[in-house]
């Protein structure tokens, strides 16, 4: 069974809406081959001819194909297929999660968890091909002290803005690590989960005393055993890491953050 065959769509079912069957009808040009990435759709009129739609039907399905990153339009010059790289397909996912509501947010940082020690593992396997994305993982970490050694200002605003700071820092170092890992769709799932749980690691870091210099030392036991070669030390690292913050939700009475 190939993957064209278990998307096979259903098209007589008449809950299929026109701009269901455009979606279907395009995606399927680029399963089967006839679309690849980069290729410019057909022209507006004969793709809605043979899609068997209105123009305005067409229009509505590349919207949404558009915005699951699977074409792009180019004003004055037609709509093109994407890369289809994972970072744009897997983007949409982090709405989703945001979606979610309430009573959430420890189901999405557990499986975060899962990701994430999974990629340190595999980082710390591929050493030697990861070694562009180690040095970002090594500067970021160097920012986050920096500005751990700078005193943040008497203002609320100040204070603020400093943990806004070592929490850019701390997504640098977890997308350099994710990129190590060599594999970009597993990237691509950390980074659409990770940016939307972030607001939850910025209110930890300003709710809990020393939560930011505990990050650092962990993020620093994690690039050691990374950088070592230690798989089963990266892992374990990793996995302790995300925890701090499962149980820092847990911890508190919303469990949804702030």
């Amino acid at each position: 069974m190939t993957l064209a065959d278990v998307l096979e769509p259903v098209r007589d079912t008449p809950r299929m809406s026109r701009t269901d069957h455009v979606v279907d009808g395009i995606t399927r040009m680029i399963l089967d081959g006839e679309l690849s990435p980069g290729d410019r759709l057909p022209v507006e009129k004969d793709l809605a001819t043979r899609l068997e739609v209105s123009r305005g039907s067409l229009r509505e399905g590349v919207r949404a194909l558009s915005v699951l990153g699977v074409v792009e339009s180019r004003q004055g010059d037609g709509t093109y297929v994407t890369s289809l790289d994972p970072s744009l397909l897997a983007g949409p996912l982090g709405l989703v999660v945001e979606l979610q509501g309430a009573g959430h947010a420890l189901h999405v940082h557990a499986v975060r968890r899962m990701l994430e020690t999974e990629a340190a593992g595999l980082a710390a396997s591929r050493t030697q091909a990861a070694g562009p994305s180690l040095v970002r993982a090594r500067a970021a970490l160097d920012d986050a002290a920096r500005v751990l050694a700078e005193a943040p200002g008497p203002d609320a605003d100040a204070g603020v803005d400093h943990h806004e700071r070592l929490l850019d820092a701390d997504v640098a170092f977890h997308r350099a690590v994710a990129d190590a890992a060599g594999n970009p769709v597993l990237a691509a799932l950390i980074e659409a989960l990770a940016g939307r749980t972030a607001r939850h690691r910025l209110w930890r870091g300003i709710t809990q005393a020393g939560a930011d210099e505990r990050t650092q030392g962990e993020h620093e036991a994690i690039l050691a055993a990374v950088t070592d070669g230690d798989t089963g030390r990266a892992r374990v690292r990793m996995a302790a890491h995300l925890l701090e913050v499962e149980d820092f939700l847990r911890s508190r009475q919303d469990p949804t953050g702030p």
